[in-house]
């Protein structure tokens, strides 16, 4: 394995520089025989082709795009698998160096800012339009911000690569190498294992408190309701009573003003008609009473069974989703800037307003970075593959800085962190460290978005940015949700950062994704199609 990442980065390297080297030399050896601008024409480095690696390829881990080559390398667990030209962003509309990732798929996307412009096989990676997709290849940098590929490459790419993938742009050449630290994940091989188990153990305990706590409801509110009604029968059986007291009370004053003795005697049939009646009334009012008494227990006690039921649901929703995030690569985002780490997973769970999938953002928390007033560089650390230690990692770094190896010596990672994503960490997680902010246009639906403000971004900062939706936040994913927590939106960027050039302040963490009708809302980011 030492390394198909080495073999790639010579290859890579071969392929960058040998040719335009044999041309350099065939073109000094025929200096003294060629025209000018025949000399001009061979002296020219050749343009990058496609190729694609002699053996058989996995599932693409990465993309690095090099806008100054105008070429674009995947790369699977143990190298380079496929790479061709590209033609990224003109001037004025530059595409953007950074860190993104694919966060929507179409096969036969149109443009609706373009004309209707076909845009085949397209890989979303900003909701404001940046992508790569297949288009015409002039032999320079000539689209308004994506990254062009050839119709038949970008068409054989498409099936091979999933939401999520890591898409790396530099501004310059760029390939991973590999790369061992300390700050690097190392999971455990028995939390990895119980992790499945585990999340399907929580999982069905989650499932059962959920139903639990809305048969619970259901109970609580068929009791309300019976002591509801039960409450309007006493009030009657309480004015019949009153009807029959009052009734009887007229009857004993005729008898007592009776003055002959057929008043009299009607007035003794009128109350031995009341009497009965008046009794009858006070039985069924202690009888009603009595029962209520009993009914007004029995609801308190669904009321508190219910209470019960939701804290017990709420108490198993939150071990239950981080168990089954687990079960996904882990992304953290390290920003020089902001002074904070991000944490991302991927929940597969579609977006509700039709637009790429549910990123989990449940972490973001303080960092400590040594000597945070110096330049880290911007470098991508990913996990390629298992090996006997835990995980194999690569590292790329796009934005000068620290090297690597020296800008994870200056992260302190909180432990509380490493704890919760740490020992259950797999292939294609990664910890991108950065002098950045993130951009704006991370949001619910993205991994990361992180763009080099050193860098031109015609492309990207001259699209219209992703406008603010009402969101909210489900405490689970999948599955059956234990309902919305309803989170504060900051709508003002990140402060304390001077950026050098254009470029969208990252809004700090929202949670969730839009609301359902009826739902309370906040604001947040929803698809922007163009």
């Amino acid at each position: 394995m030492a390394s198909r990442l080495a073999t790639a980065q010579s290859t890579v390297a071969i392929w960058r520089w040998e040719t335009p080297t044999i041309v350099t030399l065939a073109a000094m050896a025929l200096l003294a025989t060629l025209p000018a601008p025949a000399v001009a024409q061979r002296a020219r480095p050749a343009s990058p082709v496609e190729a694609t690696a002699p053996r058989d390829a996995g599932e693409p881990i990465m993309a690095i795009v090099s806008i100054k080559t105008q070429h674009v390398t995947f790369y699977d667990a143990d190298g380079w698998i496929m790479r061709a030209p590209v033609s990224t962003g003109t001037t004025g509309r530059e595409t953007p160096a950074g860190v993104f990732a694919i966060v929507e798929k179409d096969k036969d996307h149109r443009s609706t800012m373009y004309d209707d412009a076909e845009m085949p096989n397209m890989q979303r990676i900003t909701w404001n339009g940046i992508a790569l997709h297949g288009g015409p290849l002039p032999g320079y940098a000539a689209s308004h911000g994506c990254i062009r590929m050839p119709f038949g490459f970008a068409e054989k790419l498409f099936d091979r690569t999933r939401i999520g993938m890591r898409v790396i742009i530099s501004p310059n050449d760029a390939a991973p190498i590999e790369i061992s630290h300390p700050a690097l994940f190392m999971p455990k091989a028995e939390a990895i294992a119980a992790a499945p188990s585990r999340a399907e153990t929580l999982a069905r305990e989650a499932a059962e408190a959920v139903r639990t706590a809305e048969e619970a409801k259901k109970a609580a509110a068929t009791a309300a309701r019976e002591t509801a009604s039960f409450a309007a029968s006493l009030r009657k059986l309480e004015g019949l009573k009153r009807s029959a007291d009052a009734e009887l009370a007229l009857a004993d004053k005729a008898v007592a003003a009776a003055k002959t003795d057929q008043a009299r005697a009607q007035a003794e049939d009128r109350k031995q008609k009341a009497a009965p009646k008046a009794a009858q009334a006070a039985t069924e009012l202690d009888t009603a009473k009595a029962d209520a008494k009993s009914k007004l227990d029995a609801a308190a006690a669904a009321k508190d069974a219910a209470k019960a039921a939701e804290k017990r649901k709420a108490d198993l929703a939150k071990p239950a989703s981080e168990a089954k995030l687990a079960l996904e690569p882990v992304s953290i985002y390290i920003s020089r800037a902001t002074q904070k780490l991000y944490v991302r997973r991927n929940t597969h769970k579609p977006a509700p307003d039709g637009g790429g999938e549910v990123f989990d953002t449940s972490i973001e928390v303080p960092v400590a970075i040594r000597d945070p007033g110096r330049k880290i560089g911007t470098h991508v650390f990913t996990a390629m593959a298992r090996n006997d230690a835990g995980l194999r990692w690569s590292a790329v770094t796009i934005d000068s800085g620290d090297d690597a190896r020296s800008a994870l010596d200056r992260i302190t990672i909180p432990q509380d962190v490493l704890d919760r994503i740490a020992p259950t960490a797999l292939p294609r997680s990664s910890i991108v460290v950065s002098d950045e902010p993130l951009s704006r246009e991370t949001n619910y639906r993205t991994e990361f978005v992180a763009v080099l403000s050193n860098q031109p971004q015609g492309g990207f900062i001259t699209r219209q940015p992703t406008p603010a939706v009402d969101i909210a936040d489900s405490s689970t994913w999948g599955g059956e949700s234990s309902g919305f927590l309803f989170q504060p939106w900051n709508s003002q960027p990140q402060t304390g950062y001077a950026r050098q050039r254009g470029g969208q302040p990252y809004y700090p963490a929202q949670r969730g994704y839009p609301v359902d009708q009826g739902n309370p809302m906040q604001p947040g980011y929803p698809m922007q199609r163009w």
